[in-house]
């Protein structure tokens, strides 16, 4: 019982006196996962373009790119990114934060064109000869027909790729950027505790995720409901 109430006093202390650095890596957290995804989406789009592609050096190149990037460790990308991009682009003035956002993002790009590649896929190639017949072009059938349908398929994978950049964003605390586990770090130096920040940095996270999930939960149910 003495145990449990000195580390319920532990706790409420460190929210208490560190709560803002909290706030501060909670919101560099959400900003990350948020610009990740975002620029994944569009380049995810424009990689299952390509590997979607009938002409085969582009196809080729997609491929690679998606196969390496998802074959190799996000960390070993992080590293390469934070030291060698400054490097390569040295005319230009490169922050943490950018070189770090970057890799994620290009990281997430493989993934989501996957997503996006199976979910244009998955509409019924009957449709699309149908609309051929009717005269519309590729491009026409691509927009009105295809993709309104490959939409339903694709967000709520994409939703649950947001999650999962969340979680992911942990190993960017690596280059002390801000997010939460940037500031558990700091908490950790300043307060000589390592378990109990630990705890509260498990229940954001867990917060964080766990609302995601059941919103994405309730929209899939909407979606079979209104197919």
């Amino acid at each position: 019982m003495y145990l449990f109430t000195g580390f319920s006093e532990k706790i409420a202390g460190l929210m208490r006196n560190y709560s803002s650095l909290f706030y501060i890596g909670t919101g560099v957290t959400l900003l990350l996962s948020a610009l990740t995804v975002g620029f994944g989406v569009i380049l995810g789009s424009f990689l299952s373009m390509l590997k979607m592609s009938k002409i085969k050096p582009l196809s080729w190149i997609a491929t690679v790119y998606i196969e390496i990037v998802r074959g190799t460790p996000l960390l070993l990308q992080l590293y390469l990114f934070y030291f060698v991009i400054p490097e390569v682009l040295s005319f230009v003035e490169i922050s943490e934060f950018t070189s770090v956002a970057m890799a994620l993002a290009l990281n997430s790009a493989a993934y989501v064109a996957e997503i996006i590649r199976a979910g244009i896929q998955s509409v019924d190639k009957g449709q699309v000869e149908a609309s051929r017949s009717l005269g519309l072009t590729k491009g026409q059938t691509m927009w009105r027909i295809v993709f309104p349908q490959a939409v339903k398929n694709i967000l709520p994978s994409l939703c649950n790729e947001f999650i999962m950049v969340i979680k992911e964003t942990s190993l960017a605390s690596t280059f002390f950027i801000g997010d939460i586990m940037t500031q558990y770090k700091k908490i950790q130096g300043i307060t000589y505790l390592a378990f109990e920040p630990l705890v509260i940095v498990a229940a954001i996270y867990f917060a964080l995720t766990f609302v995601l999930s059941k919103l994405v939960a309730a929209y899939e149910r909407r979606l079979k409901t209104s197919d």
